[in-house]
């Protein structure tokens, strides 16, 4: 009886916790603020927020943390604890979903924005072609040999900004991406069919190189295109979803339709023939066989 009554308090304060953690996701949304700037705002240490905010945490704050909160954001303590289901913040809350367009130059700073504002959480990352910060300059050149100037060195800054954030001991960044564009890549085929056999040598090594130096804070998993699908996409943390579908963003604030877009990361996790640690094996057989 008493097993029972200690496993129905665990699931209660499980839900409370999780209904919190959303909540402050929501919060950190509307304010655009990272974790240190939101522990300072109230008064507590970011590596406290840090803990109340990972996921699958129990922890819930002190009565003060939660009046601070409450307080300095204008927002109550019942509708923090999931006690109710609307307070002050509804009306000004961040849109569900939002189209955000952009030029390659604006791109990079909104991208550097978010990552910024996701400091703390997990970064996790389908990429159209090539992981930005993975790519050679050569074949960023060739990728975005169209744009303008101004627009080729954003993306070249984005690439950079992408790496350093990338090599930062708090980063926690996955990457899910088919098999095939590896294999594209040592073939010469589809979109890599003018890239000279130096060039793209040169960006499988620096793709090995970066998969084995930055593991396990960057984790690069490999699947099938053929079992399974995924348009590009990057979820920064609890915190918001960026779909990108050409020239814009489709970005995402639901809660409910950022744990959707988890979950289909999950299920891409779980599908993937390569794990991270096998990444720069793998990569360093289709190198083999490069054409």
């Amino acid at each position: 009886m008493n097993t029972q009554h200690s496993e129905k308090e665990f699931l209660d304060k499980r839900d409370v916790a999780e209904i919190f953690r959303d909540r402050m996701a929501l919060l950190l949304a509307r304010k655009g603020f990272n974790l240190s700037q939101f522990a300072t705002s109230i008064g507590i240490d970011r590596s406290a927020l840090s803990q109340f905010l990972a996921p699958g945490s129990t922890r819930l704050p002190r009565a003060e943390t939660l009046c601070a909160i409450s307080r300095t954001y204008g927002v109550s303590v019942d509708w923090l604890m999931g006690l109710i289901a609307n307070d002050e913040i509804a009306s000004e809350t961040v849109p569900m979903i939002e189209i955000e367009r952009v030029t390659e130059a604006s791109a990079s700073i909104k991208l550097a924005k978010w990552h910024q504002e996701a400091m703390g959480y997990k970064i996790r990352y389908v990429p159209s072609t090539l992981p930005d910060l993975l790519r050679t300059e050569e074949i960023g050149a060739y990728e975005f040999g169209d744009f303008s100037t101004v627009e080729r060195e954003a993306k070249e800054r984005q690439m950079q900004d992408q790496l350093s954030y990338s090599r930062r001991p708090e980063t926690d960044m996955e990457v899910c991406m088919p098999l095939q564009v590896i294999e594209q890549l040592a073939k010469g085929e589809g979109i890599w069919r003018q890239v000279p056999v130096s060039t793209r040598r040169d960006q499988m090594e620096n793709m090995i190189r970066l998969t084995e130096e930055l593991y396990p804070t960057f984790r690069l998993f490999l699947f099938d295109a053929r079992k399974i699908y995924s348009a590009a996409y990057t979820l920064f943390g609890p915190l918001r979803a960026a779909i990108y579908i050409g020239n814009m963003y489709l970005l995402v604030n639901s809660v409910e339709h950022i744990r959707a877009l988890t979950a289909h990361f999950d299920g891409l996790i779980r599908s993937a023939d390569v794990a991270p640690d096998k990444a720069p094996e793998t990569i360093t057989e289709y190198l083999k066989a490069l054409n």
